[in-house]
């Protein structure tokens, strides 16, 4: 790439290309080679690093990331997502080499070969090391592709927030939270079902405990399915947003749990890592502890009122489902980048105080109108 860019011959494109997509799954194991990449992929899972689970096991309080234990073959700290593993090692090679044990019934036995082996295996530490120098290097060469991008603009608040994805792309995130109501949960799903579309929902605890099997069919459809907090706490105030109404003890002990939930089902934290804060409120402090959790905070792209579909008529800020359909095409209209990029969120249920359903009446109106307009919708 470096030869390629000094010198503007595409001799070994072909080449470079290949080698990308090797790193990337195209390979005799069919995996990854850089951990936690691609998020939804398959990639190394329990790489052998100096937080291994032998190590964790000795310790019944580790000091370092609590909520980063991994759920899956063991207790192990994920301190390494990111990074590049060593990869095959000739069987010549590895059979000789001494003090390697597999912990694990090896994943890609019917892939090994004579001639090279893999093991997504913290016992392997000969091909499941994350590698520094292999790191840097590929952190230089995705920076590069990063660079190429035409016109990207991703949109944070100061607090480091993401709020919008590239603008200079059609492409809208269809979002609904959830966490005492999910009447709309079936609707919304045929809606999505029918348009042959993906959507990102983001949950409670309380909401995956009370509603089982409408998760299931979200997960099932293939949509994403995020943590929302367990208990739908206020972290601070609506009027002094620097005024925290919870501890940092208490918001991680919540997210813990919501995470416990959506592994009931499924899901891990390293497959969910989007964190969509309670009341879409928060300040710099909860920033900082979701950073701190290795969690992505996100929010709503502003501007259009649609995630006033759950206020009913004695609200002040009461929004009829008509409204917030103009107002949604109002501002794609008038802005110059359009809805490229938004997070559009709505509610997966509003209660029976509000009779006027958004999902009911504009939602499918809502995606069919924007795809004639050439918008792409894709889950997180």
């Amino acid at each position: 790439q470096l030869y390629r860019k000094l010198t503007k011959d595409n001799s070994f494109l072909e080449m470079e290309t290949s080698l990308r997509d090797w790193l990337f799954g195209c390979n005799p194991w069919g995996t990854s080679m850089i951990i936690g990449l691609p998020r939804q992929g398959i990639s190394p899972r329990d790489p052998h690093s100096a937080m291994s689970y032998e190590q964790l096991a000795m310790s019944h309080e580790p000091q370092l990331n609590k909520e980063e234990k991994r759920t899956t073959h063991s207790s192990q700290l994920i301190v390494t997502r990111g990074g590049l593993v060593d990869g095959p090692i000739y069987n010549s090679i590895y059979s000789k080499l001494i003090g390697i044990k597999l912990n694990h019934t090896d994943a890609f036995a019917q892939f090994q070969s004579d001639y090279v082996v893999y093991h997504d295996d913290s016992g392997d530490y000969s091909s499941n090391e994350p590698t520094m120098d292999g790191t840097a290097s590929l952190t230089y060469y995705f920076s590069t592709l990063e660079n190429s991008l035409p016109n990207k603009k991703i949109i944070k608040e100061k607090t480091g927030v993401l709020t919008r994805f590239d603008s200079s792309q059609k492409i809208i995130r269809l979002v609904f939270t959830g966490h005492d109501f999910a009447e709309g949960g079936d609707k919304i799903l045929k809606t999505l079902k029918k348009e042959n579309i993906k959507a990102s929902f983001f949950l409670t605890g309380d909401f995956y405990r009370k509603y089982p099997s409408l998760t299931k069919k979200l997960k099932t459809d293939g949509h994403y399915l995020g943590c929302h907090s367990d208990k739908h706490l206020l972290y601070c105030s609506f009027t002094q947003r620097d005024s925290l109404m919870v501890s940092k003890e208490q918001f991680l002990t919540d997210l813990r749990n919501n995470y416990t939930e959506l592994s009931k089902i499924g899901i891990e934290k390293q497959n969910a890592s989007y964190f969509l804060p309670p009341y879409e409120w928060y300040n710099d402090s909860i920033a900082k502890w979701c950073e701190g959790a290795g969690v992505n905070l996100i929010n709503f792209t502003s501007g259009t009122s649609s995630n006033a579909d759950y206020t009913t008529p004695d609200m002040k800020n009461y929004k009829s489902s008509q409204t917030i359909y103009n107002n949604i095409l109002n501002y794609e209209q008038k802005d110059k980048a359009g809805l490229n990029g938004f997070i559009l969120l709505s509610h997966i249920g509003a209660g029976p105080l509000r009779t006027d359903k958004f999902y009911d009446n504009k939602l499918e109106d809502l995606i069919k109108f924007l795809k004639s307009k050439g918008y792409l919708f894709v889950r997180l």
